[in-house]
């Protein structure tokens, strides 16, 4: 779907993110969840954790000053215990 992966599993001062991807200049911080059922998956991303995300971020983006050239979003990928993906394209916002 034409994205490139800039990273994998991103390590930060401020956290970790699972997958860094840009397509058009559009950045996307991907956090991956995996639960038996995918409606658990996608409630498993709680405000402190969200909070650490966007922390990396920002860090991650002080460094890279040309990611993100056409905007930045957050998205999560959740799985289920048979194997099924869903990607949630900008699961929560940032006011960066």
């Amino acid at each position: 779907d034409g994205w490139t992966v800039l990273a994998r599993r991103l390590r930060t001062e401020g956290g970790e993110i699972d997958i860094v991807v840009e397509r058009d200049g559009l950045l996307a911080f991907i956090e991956v969840k995996a639960r038996p059922r995918l409606a658990d998956a996608a409630q498993a991303l709680a405000p402190r954790q969200i909070a650490r995300l966007i922390a990396a971020a920002e860090i991650v983006l002080a460094e890279n000053p040309g990611w993100g050239a056409a905007g930045v979003r957050f998205d999560l990928v959740v799985v289920d215990a048979a194997g099924r993906v869903r990607r949630i394209a900008d699961a929560f916002r940032w006011e960066g």
